[in-house]
């Protein structure tokens, strides 16, 4: 697997408003946590759809990930349409122009700015055919997503070629959590 496909909740989803809110340290691990061994494996390309959330989030860790242990690694985000960042808040919008520097790739599927919902369909149809696996933060379980959409579609491509589909979920955050929490418990003891 050389090309990755890394997506999930959107931010409002999990209900996340700041780039300062406590979940996002475990997130950001679990992101961590699932890419090193892919990218030990093989991985080349972290690919995301960019939407604020998940998909910058894992472009960030991703970025991290090659300023620290693996220069060779690639970052792309390819986006459903024109200026998809315009209706951000300006805190979205610097973090997501940080981001944006440190790409290897950046795209637009639709040149345009948003027309509906047909952009995100040739989005995920462009992202599925250029990558060869998965990693999606979604928890069937947990609150609703648009990720169950790309999570759909990655299933039937899977039925057809060798797709596989690496998840986080709430219980992969909720283990990281408690193992802090014990760490600093043996730390105070």
């Amino acid at each position: 697997m050389q090309n990755l496909l890394v997506t999930g909740y959107a931010a409002h989803e999990l209900g996340i408003y700041s780039q300062k809110h406590k979940a996002l340290k475990y997130i950001r691990k679990a992101c961590i946590n699932k890419m090193i061994p892919l990218i030990e494996e093989g991985v080349e390309w972290i690919i995301t759809p960019g939407q604020y959330g998940f998909d910058l989030w894992a472009a960030e860790m991703a970025i991290q990930i090659r300023e620290q242990m693996f220069p060779q690694l690639k970052v792309s985000i390819i986006h459903a349409y024109a200026n998809q960042e315009q209706g951000w808040n300006e805190d979205k919008q610097q973090y997501w122009n940080k981001i944006k520097a440190k790409l290897d790739h950046y795209a637009v599927v639709s040149k345009q700015p948003y027309s509906g919902p047909w952009q995100f369909q040739a989005r995920d149809t462009l992202l599925l055919n250029k990558t060869d696996g998965m990693l999606l933060f979604y928890d069937e379980e947990s609150s609703a997503s648009k990720a169950r959409f790309i999570k759909e579609k990655a299933i039937k491509k899977a039925e057809n070629v060798d797709y596989p589909l690496y998840t986080i979920t709430a219980d992969d955050i909720n283990v990281i959590i408690e193992e802090e929490a014990l760490q600093m418990m043996d730390y105070e003891s």
